[in-house]
């Protein structure tokens, strides 16, 4: 029997794999709840996720696990925007684009060049520059931006998105990272902008399929895995802790699909990437507040971003619901918003929208649910692949365990969903049948 650690995406996605190359398996999940960060909230019709999500069409991974599970993807365009002293700048459209007052003209041509993945510094334009993304690991991203763009651009682009994704450690952040944002992107309409897509009826959609396929009967919950016994260099058993007692399962194979400091609490392997918590508010209106899904915050807010995902999902899927997400990352556990009551969040972040829309009326919140996770993200500073957990961990630790958590090789540079099931399947394909 494979013993699976962890009921998330990547831990769930491992399971499928090993089952479909033959092999028994059962999956622990110390929480009552599967899906990890893929979990939902109820609402008057679909499901949302706690965590906002959506897809690009280069997540092969995901998208052909959907086609095998019988899930639809929808693809749909989403639209941008900057709030900058006051006023919503829409930045979807190139007229839109060139409207926007706070940078140059060639400022937005630098941009444009960039995110296009054109080098224009030399003499003749190059677009084999940013082909490999491991040249750019030691580099930092200021320092990238500066020398690839323009200060303009730094400044009144980068710089307050950077803020508001990575906060006092965005000094650290490699230029590696920012180009596997700009690979992520979706395919662009010149008229309609970025095409995403997003499971019919929410992410967790996809989650209960998986969970079908795998069975059920071949998941425990509340199950906090408490030992990884090895015997003879060879992985032996795993001992469960649930509220019926403790049990010692024999193993021959375990894939440890958690966070890395799980990882080092069973075996001793430690992990020297930094990870970032997130608070991550859903709120229900009765009313939409804007002509946008993804409102980048410029000018000052309680919250790094606003998303309001009625206006890429329709309302009418959630009962008329207008949803939206507002978002922090968190850097330190001693930050006042980490440290705040889920009450206090929520004071503060209804505050914030009321400054940033004036006409927003506190009589027409639904409600508001607020979701906190310690480590949702790593941080992905330079010099981050050194740190990276091996799939196989046979030298390491022990013959037959192996790693799929968000240190893996597969979440660089930028952490998904995709990401995760790569690694479950990796982690599979390593183990024999």
């Amino acid at each position: 029997m494979i013993g699976v650690v962890g009921g998330g995406i990547a831990g769930l996605a491992a399971a499928y794999r090993l089952q479909q190359r033959g092999h028994e398996v059962r999956v622990f999940e110390a929480s009552e709840q599967l899906g990890g960060l893929a979990a939902t909230y109820e609402t008057a019709g679909d499901p949302i996720e706690k965590y906002y999500h959506h897809l690009s069409k280069s997540e092969g991974t995901i998208l052909e696990l959907a086609a095998e599970l019988g899930v639809e993807i929808e693809w749909r365009y989403k639209s941008d925007a900057f709030y900058v002293e006051g006023q919503v700048h829409p930045m979807d459209k190139p007229w839109e684009i060139l409207a926007y007052p706070h940078l140059s003209f060639y400022d937005k041509f630098r941009l444009g060049m960039l995110v296009s993945e054109i080098d224009v510094r030399g003499w003749k334009p190059r677009t084999d520059t940013y082909e490999n993304l491991e040249d750019f690991e030691d580099v930092p991203i200021k320092e990238f931006l500066l020398e690839h763009t323009t200060r303009g651009v730094y400044e009144y682009f980068w710089e307050p998105l950077l803020d508001a994704k990575f906060g006092s450690r965005k000094e650290d952040v490699s230029a590696a990272w920012l180009l596997g944002r700009v690979k992520f992107r979706g395919e662009r309409d010149l008229l309609r902008g970025e095409q995403l897509g997003y499971v019919e009826g929410s992410f967790g959609r996809l989650l209960d399929a998986l969970v079908e396929a795998v069975g059920r009967e071949n998941i425990t919950t509340g199950a906090r895995v408490t030992d990884l016994a090895t015997s003879d260099g060879t992985v032996d058993s795993l001992t469960i802790e649930t509220d019926d007692g403790t049990a010692t399962h024999v193993v021959d194979a375990a894939v440890v699909a958690a966070m890395p400091n799980v990882l080092e609490d069973l075996t001793g392997y430690p992990c020297e990437i930094d990870f970032q918590g997130t608070v991550c508010g859903v709120l229900s209106l009765e009313e939409s507040l804007t002509d946008t899904y993804w409102l980048n915050l410029i000018d000052d807010a309680p919250f790094g971003v606003l998303i309001e995902h009625t206006n890429f999902i329709p309302e009418e899927r959630y009962g008329g619901e207008h949803l939206y997400y507002l978002a922090s990352y968190v850097q330190d556990y001693d930050e006042q918003l980490w440290q705040a009551s889920d009450d206090e969040v929520e004071q503060l972040w209804l505050d914030g929208v009321a400054g940033l829309f004036p006409q927003f009326d506190r009589e027409s919140v639904n409600w508001l649910e607020i979701a906190r996770n310690p480590r949702t993200a790593p941080v992905y500073e330079r010099g981050y692949l050194d740190m990276v957990v091996p799939y196989d961990l046979g030298e390491e630790i022990a013959e037959g365990v192996y790693y799929a958590g968000m240190a893996s090789r597969a979440q660089y540079p930028e952490r998904s969903l995709d990401g995760a099931i790569e690694a479950g399947y990796a982690c599979a394909d390593l183990i024999e049948e």
